[in-house]
Parts: structure tokens; C-alpha cells; sequence
């Protein structure tokens, strides 16, 4: 389910620059005729097309099953009635791991195939039923460094279509809760869990999401002996009674950092979850709510404020926020958060920086210390570069 373009882009590697005849029957054996069900004729319409208009420009030979297909296509899918932006597919993650991979948690195929069910529009951002760029670095993250989340309780904020979960149940996390603000997506979420074998349990009211047994899977290649929770968590109504319940080791969070009306309900609940000691309520008294100091504080050598990061965003390579080593991350007692986000606007996030500095939480960048393990070599459209990794504390 990569974009088109990257499809024909990989079709033409694999045929040494162009788009052979052998590679046209790999298409047809073992992704066109695969790809059947509701939801998927507009994308491999859309594909065919591509494919065969290339092919034609650089006067090659089109197999006749692509020409049928295509035909096939036109009579049966009009573009009067297309299907719906909105429409749930399959989409199965591949995480490829490298030989040098030693890992307990590296399946005897090297590959982990994670089947989700989601949108084909990226742009369904509050459904959460989209797989975004930050949530698949974040897992790649997880299954590079599983010793860091290894027997520890971890708490996802906004977890979409449910992957990084996944993840951590394959590295044996302890706890996995998951958490998000939309019933549709938890509804979703929890559907994906159970294509990939999990238990799972749930505080929703709804009757068609009630806790069911383990449903296996035909792509699954673990069954993870934990179980993942997912809870119904509006940020702007959770309470800190609520959230001290949880009291996670590690909190996670893809691209949370996106909404300026959001960010002081997710700075207060970050930081009832990462403070184990004294009440948000009471570090809050006498300052005045969603205000932003003019200047952010630099505590260390390793704090980010607003200008430190339009500093980086200059030059990248003088990054303020780097933990020599990654080893003192999985050693530390107190609770920590990892971000991974895009910046869109730097103008948002200086207003995340100015907050949580008004919370007292301190954030460190790790984006040129913690990389992880390159395990979707083939997701062209999966840009890495543009994403940054962020502890709280």
C-alpha cells in the first residue's frame, strides 16, 4: 500500500532501470492478483494505469493480463462513484531485520508482518486510523532497543491504529495500555490487536468491542503471553485521579505535538504521568494556566527551549538535546517519555517547549544519539530525516 510512484519506483530497481516483462509477471503473480476485497480497486486501478502508461512511453512490451486488468477496472469501477476516502484496507507492515540482528526477539524469518487495518486517506487524522510516519519510526525504535521497554509498564498517548502496542508486546513489555480520545479508533485499534493475536481488554461501553479471547492470524509470527489494555483517554477531560492509576515506567507518544489547543491538556497529562512524587495540581498553584513565558529556561547542557531549537533547526548537527549514552536510559528509575515527532510548525512547538518548561518537565533530543535499526528499507515514502525523538522527564 506504498504511494504509486514508489511502487513503480522499487518495480523499476528490481529490473535493472526498467520495467521487464519478468517484473510484470512478478506484479501480476504476487501483488495484483493478491490484492482483492473491497477498498483496494481505486488504489490498483490507479497503479495499473501508471504502470502500463510507463511501460508504453518507453516502448516495452505490456503483458495482456495487465491490459484485462485494467479493463476489468474501467468497467466494473466507475469514476461517477469512487469509493469513499474514508474506506478501511488491510495494510501489512514488514519489518525487515538486518543478519547482524542477534536478537531473542528477531523472528527465524527476519521479518515480523504486522497487519493493520486502516484509511487510505492520511488526512483522517481524527479517526487516528492512519499509519503516520512517527508511529512506524517509534516502532522501529522499540524492536532495535527492546531492552530499554523489556519488563517495563508502558502508557501510548494517542495510539491510532495501534502499532507501536504491537510492538511492545513483541519485545515482552510488562503492561501495554493504550490509550486515545476517539472510540471509532479505539474500536479499529482493537481490531488490529486481535489480527495480531493479543488479548486485549477494554473500558468501552460499546457490546461490539466487548473483551473477546485471542483471534489468530494467518500473518501472525508471535504470540506475545502479555496483555494490551486500551482505554477511552480525552486529554481534556482526564483527571489525575484517573491517571495515577497507571503510574507507567515509559510513556510513548507519535506525533502528539501537531494541535496548539491540544498541547496544554497533553503537557498536564504527561506530566501527571511522569510525576510519581508530587501532585500536578499543586505545581500548578498560583501560575496562570496556558500561559507562554517569553523566554524558555536552559536547566543544562542537554535542555531544549524555543531558541535552542531554532538553533537546530539551522544546523542539525549541533543538536543541544544528545545523551552520550543510550545505556543510561534503560538504568533510570524515575518514569520517562519518548516523542517521536515531526515539526510541522515551529511556531507549535515552541508552545509544547514553553509549556512543558512551565510544568517542569525537562526535554532532551535524541534524535542524533538513539537511531534505530533501518527495518523498512523498502518504504520509500517513509521519509526518517524529517523525524525527531524526544524524552520528557
Amino acid at each position: 500500500m506504498e504511494t504509486t510512484d514508489s511502487l513503480l519506483c522499487l518495480a523499476r530497481e528490481c529490473g535493472g532501470g526498467k520495467l521487464t516483462e519478468k517484473v510484470q509477471s512478478f506484479i501480476w503473480d504476487h501483488c495484483l492478483t493478491k490484492a482483492v476485497g473491497k477498498g483496494y480497486e481505486s488504489y490498483s486501478k490507479k497503479f495499473v494505469k501508471k504502470l502500463i502508461t510507463e511501460i508504453e512511453s518507453n516502448h516495452g512490451n505490456v503483458l495482456d493480463e495487465l491490459y484485462e486488468q485494467y479493463a476489468s477496472y474501467m468497467i466494473s469501477f466507475k469514476d461517477d462513484n469512487p469509493v469513499k476516502e474514508n474506506e478501511r484496507v488491510c495494510k501489512c507492515i514488514s519489518f525487515l531485520f538486518p543478519d547482524c540482528f542477534k536478537l531473542s526477539i528477531c523472528p527465524k524469518s527476519r521479518k515480523l508482518v504486522v497487519p493493520l487495518q486502516c484509511s487510505l486517506n492520511m488526512l483522517e487524522g481524527d479517526t487516528g486510523c492512519s499509519v503516520w510516519p512517527s508511529s512506524l519510526f517509534l516502532s522501529e525504535l522499540i524492536l532495535s532497543y527492546p531492552h530499554i521497554f523489556s519488563g517495563k509498564s508502558c502508557f501510548e498517548v494517542g495510539s491510532g491504529v495501534g502499532l507501536v502496542g504491537i510492538c511492545l508486546a513483541h519485545v515482552k513489555a510488562s503492561k501495554v495500555i493504550l490509550s486515545d480520545g476517539d472510540l471509532s479508533t479505539l474500536a479499529n485499534m482493537k481490531l488490529n490487536l486481535e489480527k495480531n493475536r493479543l488479548n486485549t481488554e477494554t473500558n468501552l461501553p460499546e457490546p461490539s468491542i466487548e473483551n473477546q479471547n485471542v483471534v489468530s492470524s494467518s500473518h501472525g509470527h508471535f504470540i506475545p503471553c502479555h496483555q494490551v489494555k486500551c482505554i477511552h483517554l480525552p486529554w481534556e477531560s482526564a483527571s489525575e485521579k484517573e491517571l495515577q492509576n497507571f503510574m507507567p515506567e515509559i510513556i510513548l507518544g507519535a506525533d502528539v505535538i501537531y494541535d496548539p489547543s491540544c498541547l496544554p491538556h497533553l503537557v498536564k497529562v504527561l506530566a501527571i504521568l511522569l510525576n510519581k512524587k508530587k501532585s500536578y495540581i499543586e505545581k500548578r498553584e498560583g501560575s496562570i494556566p496556558n500561559s507562554f513565558p517569553g523566554d524558555g529556561k536552559v536547566n543544562d547542557a542537554h535542555d531544549l527551549d524555543a531558541s535552542s531549537f531554532h538553533a537546530q533547526r539551522i544546523n542539525t548537527s549541533e543538536v543541544k538535546g544528545i545523551i552520550n549514552n543510550a545505556v543510561d536510559l534503560v538504568s533510570r528509575a524515575d518514569p520517562a517519555a519518548y516523542i517521536a515527532s515531526v515539526i510541522r510548525n515551529a511556531d507549535t512547538f515552541d508552545r509544547f517547549l514553553a509549556l512543558a518548561d512551565q510544568a517542569d518537565l525537562r526535554i532532551k533530543d535524541l534524535t542524533s544519539t538513539l537511531r534505530p535499526f533501518d527495518l523498512l528499507p523498502y518504504m520509500k515514502s517513509y521519509d526518517r530525516s524529517s523525524i525527531r525523538l524526544f524524552t520528557v522527564t
